[in-house]
């Protein structure tokens, strides 16, 4: 068996160029780069992130809008609710024949007061969910762009 020498390797000490010592090497450096690199601005997303959490005025500004449009949907979604559901009974006594049709022998009144709330509150949950989801979601993207 020969005996092993020790290369020169760059930025190794000069006591240590004699060959008797095995000095470990330093692997070479590599640069790490985690994603795609930087495809945008960095500084508005965090400015705005920044302004939310230290509760500036303008972050409570944007949260204010945001709540006041989610407000605007509810209520007026709510108010559809109130009107067409309140304007049946309305309309049962200011048409007394409609009201007294009946299908099956139950009155259509009934049937109406009955089982039209259902779908028609559903869908009116349904409608306001997707409507605060799109503010939400534009709102994200407002403060992310």
């Amino acid at each position: 068996m020969r005996p092993s020498s020790v290369e020169r390797v760059p930025g190794m000490p000069a006591h240590l160029k004699g060959g008797d010592i095995d000095a470990p090497t330093k692997p070479k450096r590599q640069r790490v780069v985690l994603g795609g690199g930087a495809q945008g601005p960095i500084a508005p997303s965090l400015r705005a992130r920044v302004e939310l959490a230290e509760q500036t005025s303008w972050g409570e500004m944007l949260i204010r809008d945001l709540i006041s449009a989610l407000l605007r949907w509810g209520l007026v979604l709510a108010v559809a609710a109130v009107l067409v559901l309140g304007l049946l009974p309305l309309v049962f006594w200011l048409v007394p024949g409609f009201a007294s049709f009946s299908v099956a022998g139950v009155p259509i009144a009934w049937l109406i007061l009955g089982l039209a709330p259902f779908p028609l509150l559903f869908g009116i949950g349904v409608a306001y969910d997707r409507l605060a989801e799109r503010h939400e979601r534009d709102f994200v993207d407002m403060i992310e762009n």
